[in-house]
């Protein structure tokens, strides 16, 4: 029997897909600021959070595309769960050493199985959204997703730094603890052999979502140039460290704003997809130059909220269009592409705002968003139809 879809979303397998989808993201929201609270509380120095986060970061990207070739295999809802699963026991192993005092190299050995098996969910997730709604509302549905997610964005640093208080490894427990709930609540499925096992001559042709997989990177890219460098940002206007937090504050916002609109009508819009992403990418160009060309405060935010409305939308755009190019059993492992696409961009982003000046690194950042443009326009040209 098929996977069951629905043409509403008010219905239960897509709340229950969201719901486990949130939870699952919580540990990747939670981590960065998880493993530095407990690095400093057991070693005095934030120093192996970074590189715990890094480990992590690093197993994550490795195993994403292998393990959505996986569930490509199994089907997307079983390879979930045993990510989950996996990542779950990884959690729980990590939680317990650090409880118990071991060294540095068990305790970054021990982030490696949640960082490599976690890799596939993403895509996973992505993948098995189309078996929770019909295409008729899916565009709508990953717009509403990409606007949930700001807020798990959000809501996992301060459960962090709720739960450290108690212990420091707590933190860590919660997020194994989220992986449980992400289990219990991923939609069950029915796979008919088509969909689980891909069919001869299903070969996944990157070619064809060069695109695509260019626009998540840029987003990746200059995204993470404007969330990691609020602090210089703010010190070019000589205001105090302090107020940096308003930066990404506005960003997020913006972005939830720009995906409430989106979900409203933006799905509606005669416009192509591609005609849509060439200019909600425009828009990340103006707002990074806006950034960059002003010293004001009015300027720092126009131009951070103009590419934060721009965030989501274009997110759900990149998604929905990817999967036209996807074959039908391929695409967890597509998806995971999409995922290392973006997570390279924003290190890659990270990375230049902490080597270069903060002008060069958006200007870099902005320079991906202008060849995402010309990828995107090249490989299909745009028009209203």
């Amino acid at each position: 029997m098929a996977a069951p879809v629905t043409d509403s979303l008010r219905t239960g397998p897509y709340w229950r897909w969201s719901a486990s989808a949130q939870f699952a993201r919580l540990p990747a929201a939670m981590a960065p600021l998880a493993f530095t609270l407990l690095a400093t509380a057991t070693t005095g120095s934030y120093r192996l959070g970074g590189v715990l986060m890094a480990v992590f970061s690093a197993a994550e990207l490795a195993g994403a595309v292998p393990c959505g070739r996986l569930f490509d295999r199994i089907g997307p809802a079983r390879g979930v769960r045993l990510a989950l699963a996996g990542a779950s026991a990884g959690l729980g192993g990590l939680t317990c050493a650090a409880a118990l005092g071991a060294s540095d190299p068990v305790l970054l050995a021990l982030v490696v199985l949640p960082g490599v098996v976690g890799g596939g969910i993403a895509g996973g997730f992505r993948a098995l959204l189309t078996g929770a709604v019909s295409p008729s509302v899916l565009s709508r549905a990953v717009a509403i997703d990409m606007t949930v997610v700001e807020g798990v964005l959000i809501v996992g640093p301060l459960v962090a730094s709720a739960t450290a208080l108690v212990a420091p490894v707590l933190p860590i427990l919660v997020m194994a603890l989220a992986c449980v709930l992400s289990v219990a609540f991923v939609p069950r499925f029915a796979i008919t052999r088509r969909e689980l096992v891909p069919e001869a001559g299903s070969r996944l042709r990157l070619g064809a979502a060069a695109g695509w997989l260019a626009t998540v990177y840029a987003i990746g890219h200059l995204l993470s140039t404007i969330e990691v460098a609020p602090v210089p940002l703010v010190h070019r206007l000589g205001a105090a460290t302090v107020t940096a937090p308003i930066v990404p504050t506005v960003l997020c916002l913006a972005s939830i704003t720009g995906g409430v609109l989106y979900t409203w009508r933006g799905y509606a819009l005669r416009p192509s997809r591609r005609a849509q992403a060439c200019c909600l990418l425009g828009m990340f160009v103006v707002g990074a130059l806006i950034v960059l060309a002003t010293r004001s405060w009015t300027g720092l935010l126009a131009g951070t909220a103009l590419i934060g409305l721009a965030t989501a939308p274009l997110g759900t755009v990149a998604s929905t269009e990817l999967e036209r190019v996807l074959p039908a059993g391929r695409r967890s492992e597509g998806f995971s592409f999409a995922v290392v696409a973006q997570a390279s961009g924003f290190t890659i982003g990270a990375l230049t705002v902490g080597a270069l000046s903060t002008t060069t690194s958006i200007l870099l950042g902005t320079a991906t968003v202008v060849v995402a443009i010309a990828v995107l326009a090249a490989r299909n040209p745009v028009s209203p139809t």
